[in-house]
């Protein structure tokens, strides 16, 4: 009973570690990498379909990217994506390819990023605490139910913590990867 709990809580928590550093690769910085357009989605035949599916997405060089669309008449709907994306991003097409500079990261913006990653990283924390006390709920129902002795339980919660901790440490290294690569220049 209380490994099953134990376990099922380390897995949620990797999950919402999972789920925050997906989140981040979102957050742009200095370099280009193909992940920075994958949650852009386009208009194919009447649905909304990830710009990966349509187009082959490619790194040109540090600060390009590019777009190729596998049918000519997405160059256009692919372009209107990116543009109207939350990414500031501003594509060039030359015939079949949409090449996308990303521009240098200000000091402002630098900062602005940094605000942003810190309150991501603070919402993940805060998923592994609710997980937590999930965990630590079920627990107090197993020794309700008298399933376990109150040894196991203090002992199953003291297990939860340790994992916890473990997690919120994984977060807070997540958290400064990302602040020392968006300060980089």
């Amino acid at each position: 009973m209380l490994d099953e709990i134990k376990k099922d809580a380390g897995e949620r928590m990797a999950k919402s570690v999972a789920a925050l550093k997906q989140e981040l690769t979102k957050l742009r910085t200095g370099r280009a990498h193909t992940s920075l357009l994958d949650h852009i989605t386009v208009e194919y035949y009447g649905a909304q379909v990830p710009l990966n599916q349509v187009s082959n997405v490619g790194v040109e060089d540090s600060r390009t990217l590019t777009v190729t669309p596998w049918e000519k008449e997405m160059v256009a709907v692919i372009e209107k994506a990116i543009m109207n994306s939350d990414l500031g991003l501003n594509p060039a097409s030359a015939g079949t390819v949409i090449r996308v500079p990303l521009p240098a990261l200000t000091e402002e913006r630098r900062k602005d990023m940094i605000r942003v990653v810190r309150s991501e990283a603070e919402g993940g924390r805060i998923a592994v605490r609710n997980i937590r006390r999930d965990a630590i709920s079920d627990i107090k129902d197993l020794l309700k139910e008298k399933m376990i002795g109150e040894d196991d339980e203090h002992r199953g919660e003291d297990d939860i913590q340790a994992i916890t901790d473990k997690y919120v440490a994984e977060i807070d290294q997540v958290l400064a990867d990302k602040e020392a690569e968006l300060m980089e220049i």
